[in-house]
């Protein structure tokens, strides 16, 4: 495993990777920082696409990632994040839509925790899902990021 720092206009970020791509992503100021142990090494060649593209991101000239990415989970958890990456820049979308979107419309909790353990913040775009009411919800970067995060995209929600 490989990791590195980005600094970002929100914050530093930390990444981790291992040789097939991107397995975390997180603010370091979040409630939910990524853990780096003395199984990690650092190496910030590893990161040189993701970081390019970060940058791309935060200038405004990028809407859309196009990294190797390699984050482990559940077969289910996988079809979430999936599901995450069809929504756009500028949009929100709530949870009932997420759950009907990977054909499990019942799954409206499960789909939550799902988004939740999501350990590629930003570029698997978790903080695109809102309330239904149109209000900001959990993140592990905090609300106060998640809002930042969609003011910076155009999007429209409720405070």
């Amino acid at each position: 495993m490989y990791y590195t720092y980005f600094q970002s206009p929100l914050g530093d970020i930390a990444l981790a990777a291992n040789d097939q791509g991107l397995t975390a992503l997180s603010f370091v100021q979040g409630a939910a920082p990524l853990t780096i142990d003395k199984t990690f090494q650092q190496d910030s060649n590893k990161f040189n696409q993701v970081c390019q593209q970060l940058s791309e991101y935060f200038s405004g000239e990028r809407v859309t990632f196009d990294l190797p990415l390699a984050q482990a989970g559940t077969a289910f958890q996988q079809k979430v994040w999936q599901a995450l990456c069809t929504i756009k820049q500028g949009e929100t979308k709530s949870y009932a839509w997420l759950a009907k979107k990977i054909d499990n419309e019942k799954a409206v909790r499960a789909v939550g925790t799902a988004n939740g353990a999501n350990k590629i913040a930003l570029i698997v775009p978790c903080h695109r899902v809102i309330g239904t009411n149109g209000k900001l919800t959990g993140y592990a970067g905090g609300l106060s990021l998640k809002a930042k995060l969609l003011m910076h995209e155009g999007a429209q929600f409720k405070v």
